[in-house]
C-alpha cells in the first residue's frame, strides 16, 4: 500500500480529517469530496457548497463530476456508514483547482 499519496493529501489540509479509502485494484486512494471542500473553505455547510460547485462545474462542461465514485464512508457525526461522493487523487487535485479559496492557491501553483 502506497501511503505517500495519503500523507501528501492529508498534509495539504493542516490536520483536518479527510476520509479516504484505498482501492487496491486501481492502487489509488479515494477521498471524501465534502471533507476536502470543508478543509479548503471552512464552509459551515460543505455539503451545500459541494452541491452548488457540482452544478457550476457541470454547467461549465467540466468532466470532474463524471469521475465521482460513491463509496460508503463512516460519518464523522454519528459513526454510521453512508454513501459519500469521492474522487481519486487526480480528481481531488482537479477539485482543488476549481475551488476559489486562499487555502487552495498554494496547490494551484
Amino acid at each position: 500500500m502506497d501511503n505517500n499519496k495519503l500523507e501528501t493529501i492529508s498534509n495539504l489540509f493542516e490536520g483536518k480529517e479527510i476520509r479516504s479509502i484505498w482501492d487496491g485494484t486501481k492502487e489509488d486512494y479515494y477521498f471524501s469530496v465534502v471533507d476536502v471542500i470543508y478543509a479548503l473553505t471552512d464552509s459551515k455547510i460543505p455539503k451545500r457548497y459541494w452541491t452548488d460547485l457540482k452544478r457550476k462545474l457541470t454547467d461549465e462542461g467540466s468532466q470532474l463530476y463524471d469521475n465521482i465514485v460513491q463509496l460508503k464512508m463512516k460519518s464523522q457525526k454519528d459513526g454510521k456508514k453512508y454513501l459519500t461522493d469521492t474522487l481519486d487523487t487526480k480528481g481531488i487535485l482537479r477539485l482543488i483547482e476549481s475551488v476559489p479559496s486562499p487555502k487552495a492557491e498554494p496547490f494551484k501553483l
